[in-house]
């Protein structure tokens, strides 16, 4: 357990990757960056738990997050991070912990953290765009640092997402896959990569067309209604079923979604196993 003290006036954007060899350090070089390059906030006080197995992550859901036993068991098979209300738990018995995975991970993680600050709560706002942003947060978080770029990964979602059989077939259905319950049965049906690289695309296709400062209103707005719908259209001017409508179109019409609208936004800066919302 890492109880961790992340001051915004203190924490120093990490000018070297490889200085953020430690879970400390990657956990404050990685808040300062969502911090000072996305502006989002950061509890002053986080905790990261790190655990060693499927069975001790388990277990920790259930004792460090007040998880449900059953959830925790389900969230345990597939998940390797989550983000709570000041707290972040990592699995790190992974076979695919290197670095870039493991800072993907944090930051991913961490955005869950920012926008329940953000939203004033756990579990509000559409679950598919949480896990978007966390995303495109987390591979922006590794564009900062040298290590990946927002576009490559487009590039692999795209074709990851257009290649799946069943994923667009019959549509999204995207308002049936907003609460957390809702989406874990989405992309455990099905499959967890695919259904990631989608939320990606989601939230970029917004991003791109409406900025991240809309982004970061819409998860706000919870705090003064919990009407998903509702804030969702407020947040960029249409409803749920309509962006559904363009986002197929554009995956239909182009192998890049950002090519059918505005262009793209580069930020200031294939997923192996999924962090949990």
């Amino acid at each position: 357990m890492l109880p961790l003290s992340l001051d915004s006036l203190e924490l120093a954007d990490p000018s070297d990757a490889h200085a953020l060899d430690t879970t400390q350090a990657a956990v404050r070089g990685i808040a300062a960056i969502i911090a000072r390059t996305f502006s989002l906030p950061v509890p002053r006080q986080v905790t990261v738990f790190v655990y060693d197995g499927r069975r001790a992550f388990e277990q920790g859901l259930i004792y460090d997050a007040r998880v449900s036993p059953v959830l925790a068991a389900k969230l345990s098979d597939f998940a390797i991070g989550v983000g709570a209300q000041g707290q972040v738990l990592l699995n790190a018995d992974v076979s695919d912990w290197t670095s870039r995975e493991r800072l993907r991970l944090i930051a991913h993680e961490l955005t869950h953290v920012s926008q329940i600050e953000l939203a004033g709560g756990e579990g509000r706002g559409e679950q598919w765009l949480a896990e978007g942003m966390a995303e495109w947060i987390a591979f922006a978080t590794l564009e900062r640092l040298g290590l990946d770029s927002v576009n490559r990964r487009r590039q692999s979602a795209t074709s990851g997402v257009r290649h799946h059989a069943t994923l667009l077939r019959g549509g999204l259905d995207l308002e049936a896959h907003g609460t957390p319950r809702a989406f874990t049965a989405w992309h455990l049906r099905e499959g967890t990569r695919a259904t990631y690289q989608l939320t990606f695309l989601l939230a970029d296709f917004l991003i791109t067309r409406k900025g991240l400062d809309r982004m970061k209103a819409y998860f706000t707005s919870f705090r003064g209604s919990l009407d998903r719908q509702v804030n969702f259209q407020r947040a960029f001017g249409g409803t749920i079923a309509a962006f559904e409508t363009d986002v197929l179109a554009a995956l239909s019409a182009t192998t890049d979604p950002t090519l059918a609208g505005a262009p793209t936004v580069t930020a200031p800066p294939p997923r192996s196993e999924p962090s949990a919302p």
